[in-house]
């Protein structure tokens, strides 16, 4: 059993992941400062399910005052990091957030870990910062040198932030390119949450570069998987894919969001937007020998398990 501080409690991933190791035993320290980037009852609900089991702290591991007293508070054995200012495209508008947070706040948690001995570090980067590379499925031997976002710029920094910890300090950091995360009590920034309520209300769906888009989406219990092998394997320094390794055309995964809601969407085509990259594809040959990662979960059952749980929550009657 390990003492183990999950950043982004609060958080669609941090929130599946608190929940995980509770439930295998482990002592959990969340910690999260429920900003308003979105629904801040969202997160709240989603802490509720786990909050009676162990500490929540309300911090921002940009402040770090705050930061310092949440270590000196408790015996941490590892970090588990999942915080983060997210969005591609709210980076083109509010890039100081992502300075922030992802930057700043990571520089924190490193310096804190460093001080404390904390020598297991577990960090999420992203499958953004693979940039405009056109060579798939995406792999973590290519290289990543080319951002095409701010966002993807922050996490590519953090990868390098960890390295050096790393070479200097002699921490272990495991670094975790997430690809399209989904399913129940997901961010309602995403295109599946975005998709479904739209929908719901008659409103139309703005479906960007005329729908010629490919994702490879990883279903959030896959994803959580991954991170607790990570925890566990706590190698010196490595770097993962974490993705279904399977790509979903745009249009299929709107098709399947129609399925399910019985509901035709009205579609509004628009071109690409800066930022965003056509497709997205996960060789995830390095996790599966390394992690032992294996998705299980397919659209077509993750998009289902959304739907009930999303009709449940927002108590709509179908």
């Amino acid at each position: 059993m390990s003492n183990i501080l999950v950043t982004g409690a609060a958080g669609f991933i941090g929130s599946w992941t608190c929940e995980a190791l509770l439930s295998r035993g482990d002592k959990v320290i969340g910690l999260d400062n429920f900003n308003s980037y979105y629904d801040v009852n969202l997160k709240k609900d989603r802490v509720k399910k786990f909050k009676d089991k162990c500490k929540i702290y309300v911090c921002d591991i940009a402040d770090n005052q705050s930061l310092q007293r949440v270590f000196k508070q408790n015996k941490i054995h590892k970090v588990c990091h999942l915080a983060a200012q997210a969005g591609v495209r709210y980076s083109l508008t509010h890039p100081h957030a992502y300075q922030t947070a992802n930057l700043l706040g990571t520089l924190n948690l490193l310096e804190a870990c460093k001080h404390h001995h904390i020598k297991s570090f577990i960090y999420a980067s992203s499958s953004s910062v693979y940039g405009g590379n056109t060579k798939v499925p995406f792999s973590v031997d290519d290289p990543v040198e080319k951002p095409i976002s701010l966002y993807a710029a922050t996490k590519r920094s953090n990868e390098l932030m960890a390295y050096t910890y790393h070479h200097l300090y002699g921490m272990h950091c495991t670094g975790l390119r997430f690809f399209t995360v989904y399913g129940p009590w997901g961010r309602p920034d995403m295109a599946l949450f975005k998709f479904t309520k739209s929908i719901l209300s008659g409103k139309p769906i703005d479906v960007y570069n005329h729908g010629k888009m490919q994702r490879d989406f990883t279903y959030i219990t896959d994803i959580v998987q991954g991170i607790l092998s990570s925890l566990d394997k706590n190698y010196p320094c490595q770097i993962f894919n974490l993705g279904n390794s399977h790509t979903v055309n745009l249009m299929y995964f709107i098709k399947c969001i129609e399925k399910e809601l019985g509901q035709k969407a009205k579609i509004k085509f628009l071109p690409i937007q800066p930022g965003d990259v056509p497709k997205t594809n996960a060789d995830i040959k390095k996790s599966t020998k390394m992690l032992g990662f294996k998705p299980k979960i397919q659209i077509e059952q993750g998009i289902e398990n959304f739907m009930a749980w999303y009709k449940d929550y927002y108590k709509i009657i179908s």
